[in-house]
């Protein structure tokens, strides 16, 4: 359970990087990485507590860090 904790924030900080790379977002390298691993940690935590989600702990991180980016930023846009 610990790894897969880990493992979701590595996805979690790769999808920020490559979301800033492909111009989905405007938000800045780290803004976006910490958006993502903030999600990929909150939808983790709803995974040990409810067993909501997908079975494999990634596609809940990848899940989890699109979701996050598209709600999140969309309050600060100019």
């Amino acid at each position: 359970m610990f790894l897969a904790l880990f493992g979701s924030v590595v996805i979690a900080g790769i999808v920020g990087y490559l979301a800033e790379r492909t111009d989905f977002t405007r938000n800045g390298y780290l803004s976006s990485i910490i958006i993502c691993v903030g999600g990929a940690f909150l939808f983790h935590l709803v995974v040990i507590m409810f067993g909501l989600g997908f079975r494999a702990p990634g596609w809940n991180a990848i899940a989890a860090s699109v979701g996050a980016l598209i709600i999140v930023p969309f309050h600060w846009r100019r």
